[in-house]
């Protein structure tokens, strides 16, 4: 699922990833217009944790109401940290070891700004997004609170 909203200050681009994210096109998609940095963060799944291998992550999502959380973050985003462009996807079901779990693009007119943004929302959707992780390991499954 793919969400594009243009704001009255900025642009924002939301995807839902099943399967993959492909990172690169993501942000190929980005309205760069007066930006002179990019930011992004790409989070995956450790191989190991806490001393035990993970074969895999399985997430659950409200997926009707995830890409809304997901724009009103990124356009608070844009109005708190004065950036132009914010683009993010994040996986649902399941994610094995060392696959990417969540991109962030942030673009600005200046770096520090980009990596404020960036930062803060990777901090706000392991926060607010209505997602639910099962970790499952070679010692078992546990189900962690949010993103973790």
């Amino acid at each position: 699922m793919r969400l594009l909203r243009i704001t009255m200050s900025g642009h924002i681009l939301i995807e839902n990833a099943i399967e993959k994210i492909d990172s690169d096109e993501l942000k190929s998609k980005m309205n760069l217009d007066g930006c002179g940095a990019v930011v992004s963060f790409l989070g995956i799944t450790r191989a190991n944790n806490d001393g035990a291998e993970v074969i895999q992550l399985e997430f659950d999502a409200w997926i009707d109401k995830l890409p809304s959380v997901l724009h009103r973050l990124a356009g608070q985003a844009i109005i708190d940290f004065g950036v132009f462009s914010v683009a993010m996807a994040h996986r649902v079901g399941i994610v094995k070891a060392n696959e990417d779990i969540v991109a962030i693009h942030v673009g600005s007119a200046h770096r520090k700004a980009a990596f404020k943004a960036c930062e803060w929302l990777i901090d706000e959707l392991k926060n607010q997004a209505p997602l639910w992780k099962k970790e499952v390991t070679d010692a078992g499954e546990e189900w962690k609170s949010g993103l973790g």
